[in-house]
C-alpha cells in the first residue's frame, strides 16, 4: 500500500491565507478606532424635562430641580430651578410657574406651597427664536448654546438661577411671584450661579434624586396649562463615599 504523505499548501495558498488576515486584523482596527473617536465627542445628556403650551407658543426647555446632595432637600425648604423658556411668537408673552397638591398622593412626588424670583428682576433676551412661529417644530428654532461640558448656556444678558447652596432658604416674603414677561421671539434661563432665581419655596415633602416636583406653567398664549413633574437633575459626578470604616478592609481576611 501507499503511503499517505503530508500535503503541503502551495505558496500561492499560504500568501492568501496571510493577506486575509491582514486585511481582517486592520478592519477590526479601524472599527475600534471609529468608535473611540465617536465616544470622545459625546457630551453630558440632559436630564430635564421638555415641553411645550397646546398652540406651542411657549416651549419649555430642560425644566429641572438643581441638583443638592444625595440626601436632597428636606420638608419646608426651598429648592432651586433650572429652566430655559422659549417665545416662539411674533407677541409679547406673559408666563407664570406655580406648584399645587396632586389630588392623588403618590409617593416621590413633591409640591411647593410657592414658586417665585428672587434677586434682580429677569432681563430676558431677545431674537433668540426665528424660526416657524405657532404650531409645527415643537423645539426652538434657536436652541441655547452647548459648551464643551454638555451643559446649557444661558442667551446674553439672561438671568440665571441662584447658587445650589440653600442650607438658609429665602422666606416666602422675600419671593417675588414667578410671572414673567417674555418678548416676541425672546427666552428667558435660569440656571444655577447666576443673580436671579428661580425658587420653590415651603416643599410638602423631601426632595430628593429619583423624586419630582409638581409644577403648572400657565402661558398667555393658551388657556390650558401645562402640568409638569420637574425631576431632580443628575449630578455630573459621582456623589463621595465618604471616609472608610474601621475594620472595613479586614473583614475579608
Amino acid at each position: 500500500m501507499r503511503s499517505l504523505g503530508r500535503v503541503r499548501p502551495s505558496a500561492g495558498r499560504t500568501a492568501q491565507v496571510a493577506g486575509a488576515a491582514t486585511v481582517a486584523a486592520l478592519a477590526l482596527a479601524g472599527c475600534s478606532a471609529g468608535q473611540t473617536a465617536e465616544t470622545s465627542i459625546l457630551q453630558t445628556p440632559v436630564s430635564g424635562i421638555n415641553t411645550a403650551s397646546p398652540d406651542g407658543g411657549l416651549q419649555i426647555r430642560n425644566l429641572q430641580v438643581v441638583y443638592k446632595d444625595p440626601a436632597g432637600y428636606p420638608a419646608n425648604s426651598s429648592a432651586p430651578l433650572e429652566v430655559s423658556l422659549f417665545n416662539q411668537t411674533q407677541q409679547e408673552i406673559t408666563v407664570t410657574i406655580t406648584s399645587k397638591p396632586q389630588q392623588t398622593v403618590t409617593d416621590g412626588i413633591v409640591s411647593a406651597q410657592q414658586v417665585g424670583l428672587t434677586g434682580p428682576a429677569p432681563t430676558p433676551s431677545s431674537s433668540i427664536a426665528s424660526g416657524p412661529v405657532g404650531g409645527g417644530d415643537t423645539s426652538p428654532s434657536s436652541p441655547p448654546s452647548a459648551g464643551t461640558s454638555g451643559e446649557v448656556s444661558p442667551p446674553a444678558s439672561a438671568p440665571s438661577a441662584l447658587p445650589t447652596d440653600t442650607a438658609t432658604p429665602p422666606p416666602a416674603s422675600a419671593l417675588s411671584p414667578a410671572k414673567l414677561t417674555i418678548p416676541a421671539l425672546g427666552s428667558l434661563t435660569f440656571l444655577p450661579g447666576g443673580q436671579t432665581g428661580l425658587i420653590a419655596s415651603g416643599l410638602s415633602d423631601r426632595l430628593a434624586p429619583g423624586f419630582s416636583l409638581a409644577l403648572t406653567v400657565q402661558s398667555s398664549t393658551s388657556a390650558t396649562p401645562i402640568d409638569v413633574l420637574a425631576p431632580v437633575s443628575i449630578p455630573l459626578s459621582p456623589a463621595s463615599r465618604g471616609p472608610a470604616v474601621e475594620g472595613e478592609d479586614s473583614e475579608g481576611e
